[in-house]
């Protein structure tokens, strides 16, 4: 295991700067996500983290050497890729083992490897077989078998679950996340599924256009997204955004001429434009009272549904319970409670409620 510190590294193909300047320091044993949208840089990131990508300036640190100049296979690490990239004529044995074949192990320390990972990854009984012989979740975790035999300081995976179907995706979710816990190894892994990086990661990193938006445990960001891309991001279904105007230290107008209260420690001033936004799973249905909205289409999902409620002239989405019956135009009344309205800048889209702190670095 190691940590790995990346001291304000950079990437420029041309004069295009892809990635301005990237610091994290991230911890021995931590599982970080960096996730964002395609084209925010996190594969490139990805990419010279394992040397396969030369780093334009700046400095990668993996446990304390510095392997900024240094070759991929000198690095000490393995990855995962989107695509399995195993060799159809060999087995999956061979497949496993073939990186430690190349570096002239002998043969029994190959065997006792590839057995150690089959075991831990439940191939044993398909050691023999041929990729095309497999399906893709057990290609994905030959793959992984392949990372696992070269015992490395630091795991890299580049989006591995892209190519699979929704439930195999969640069933490896949780063997990747189990394989983490169980060996203990650093781990970087990209994503563009906030999801995958919610339920996997114990630190998320959210890039946009290059740079580091903001980072920190999953529920910090559900909770207390730093600026309008990380609340949009963040959370499925994500976060309504609706214009107001400040009325004062503790309610806001919306664009309808509704007033809102929200919660008391929001550095704001009476006539400050701002975004208000409310995750869908905190705007309630209630019998009378609230915010009046019209229901605009209605989304069963089996034990939630999502209601699509024009709401001060905007549309949002609210998460209610599976049980609830509603047609499309039906009038509903919705209640928020005022702590959990996040209040950002109209101009600079950063956070401005105080009670829950700034933006973490």
């Amino acid at each position: 295991m190691a940590t790995v510190a990346i001291n304000g590294v950079g990437k420029r193909f041309g004069t295009l700067d892809v990635l301005p300047e990237v610091t994290l320091a991230i911890p021995d044993g931590a599982f970080v996500a960096l996730v964002g949208p395609s084209g925010c840089g996190k594969s490139t990131l990805l990419r010279m983290i394992a040397g396969l990508e030369e780093v334009s300036w700046g400095q990668i640190v993996i446990g304390d050497r510095d392997v900024t100049d240094m070759a991929p296979k000198d690095r000490d690490i393995a990855m995962v890729f989107q695509n399995y990239a195993l060799y159809p004529h060999m087995t999956v044995a061979q497949n496993m083992g073939f990186s430690l074949r190349i570096n002239r192990l002998a043969k029994g320390d190959i065997a006792a490897q590839v057995a150690r990972a089959s075991g831990i990854l439940g191939l044993d009984a398909l050691l023999d077989r041929f990729p095309r012989q497999l399906s893709g979740g057990q290609r994905q975790r030959v793959a992984m078998g392949r990372a696992i035999v070269r015992n490395p300081v630091l795991f890299l995976f580049d989006e591995p679950l892209s190519n699979l179907d929704a439930k195999l995706r969640v069933q490896m979710r949780a063997e990747i996340k189990d394989l983490h816990q169980r060996l203990g190894t650093t781990t970087i892994y990209v994503t563009h599924d906030q999801v995958e990086a919610m339920t996997m990661a114990d630190r998320i990193v959210v890039m946009n256009k290059g740079r580091v938006e903001q980072q920190g445990s999953p529920m910090d960001l559900y909770r207390r997204p730093g600026n309008l891309f990380v609340a949009g991001f963040i959370g499925s279904p994500a976060m309504n955004i609706l214009p107001a105007t400040v009325r004062s230290g503790s309610s806001v107008m919306l664009a309808d001429g509704t007033e809102l209260p929200i919660g008391a420690s929001v550095r704001v001033t009476p006539g400050q434009p701002v975004q208000i936004g409310i995750r869908p799973e905190h705007l309630l249905l209630a019998p009378a009272g609230g915010l009046v909205g019209r229901v605009t289409m209605v989304e069963p999902t089996g034990p939630h549904t999502h209601l699509h409620v024009s709401l001060a002239g905007q549309d949002t989405i609210m998460v209610v319970d599976g049980g609830v019956s509603l047609d499309r135009a039906s009038t509903v009344n919705i209640t928020i409670a005022p702590e959990q309205i996040h209040v950002f800048d109209s101009a600079g889209g950063q956070r401005l409620n105080a009670d829950l702190g700034p933006a973490l670095p």
